[in-house]
C-alpha cells in the first residue's frame, strides 16, 4: 500500500483549514486516512502558530515508506 503524507482540506468556503494526514495514495483528498499528524491554518498571521505537526510521528511514517507531497 503506497502511503502519502498530505493535506486534507477542512473548514468552510473561503475559510480553509488543513489537516496533515497519512493516507493511502489511492484514497481521495478529503477521504479516508490512517493517522492525523497535525494541522495548518493559513488564515492565522505568519508570526502565530499556523502549523502544528507531530515531528516524531512524521519521522516514524517516513521510515515506513510514506512519501511527503
Amino acid at each position: 500500500m503506497p502511503l502519502k503524507i498530505r493535506l486534507a482540506r477542512a473548514g468552510s468556503k473561503k475559510r480553509p483549514y488543513y489537516h496533515v494526514v497519512v493516507a493511502d495514495a489511492r484514497s481521495p483528498r478529503d477521504g479516508r486516512f490512517i493517522e492525523s499528524l497535525g494541522s495548518w491554518n493559513p488564515l492565522l498571521p505568519k508570526d502565530g502558530e499556523r502549523v502544528r505537526v507531530d515531528a516524531d510521528r512524521v519521522k516514524h511514517w517516513l521510515s515506513h515508506g510514506a512519501q511527503p507531497t
